[in-house]
């Protein structure tokens, strides 16, 4: 289900992350930043509820949706009241998954800005959309996934690590070149589009977005 479910979701554009393991994934949230968590109940290491009251112990408020066969309305009521988001049983139909996937994300989003504007360029990190003084500015999501880590933190440096942790899943096979390929493209289209931002290497540490001068 892992492998069918990680193919389906990187055919819609989002890059994730898979181990098997409560333990590897309580490693993973808490060394990494998510959108959302699908998280199994029956785990080789335990009960997935497990990790979702250590979570919300934490006061991490990251979304998570539990996936699993204990349908019954009692497992439901178990896992909403340990602080799922959501609880959808097996056997489930991969558009439903991704429609409640989407909500909870975007209920997510409300603590975020609505919009990221720098210059004369607007990101939308509900939906991932960019423009350049109102006008759509297309480009494929792995570019939009770099500009947003970068337009997220304007004015600072953003480390390799962060970039590529926010564009690369774990599973990813990521050619030596590829962040570079990418923020080489973003720059390109940034610079044509006239959109007054900039995009400045620090050598050998990271990437700053600012303001073109």
């Amino acid at each position: 289900m892992a492998a069918a479910l990680r193919g389906a979701l990187t055919r819609h554009d989002i890059v994730m992350d898979h181990v098997s393991t409560l333990y590897d994934a309580e490693m993973v949230i808490g060394d990494s930043t998510y959108d959302a968590v699908l998280l199994d109940r029956q785990l080789p290491d335990g009960d997935g509820l497990e990790l979702v009251a250590k979570i919300r112990k934490k006061g991490i408020t990251l979304p998570i949706i539990v996936i699993t066969a204990k349908g019954e309305v009692p497992d439901k009521i178990t896992g909403l009241e340990t602080g799922a988001d959501d609880y959808l049983a097996k056997p489930f139909v991969f558009d439903e998954l991704l429609a409640r996937l989407r909500a909870v994300m975007r209920r997510s989003e409300t603590l975020r800005p609505a919009l990221i504007s720098i210059g004369r360029l607007s990101f939308d990190p509900t939906y991932c959309d960019v423009s350049v003084s109102g006008q759509p500015l297309e480009m494929p999501r792995r570019e939009a996934l770099v500009l947003e880590c970068l337009v997220r933190r304007a004015g600072r440096m953003v480390p390799r690590p962060a970039l590529m942790e926010a564009v690369f899943g774990l599973d990813d096979e990521i050619q030596p070149n590829a962040l570079d390929s990418h923020i080489s493209r973003l720059r390109r289209k940034l610079a044509a589009s006239q959109a007054g931002v900039v995009i400045n290497v620090i050598r050998g540490v990271g990437y700053l977005l600012r303001e073109a001068s």
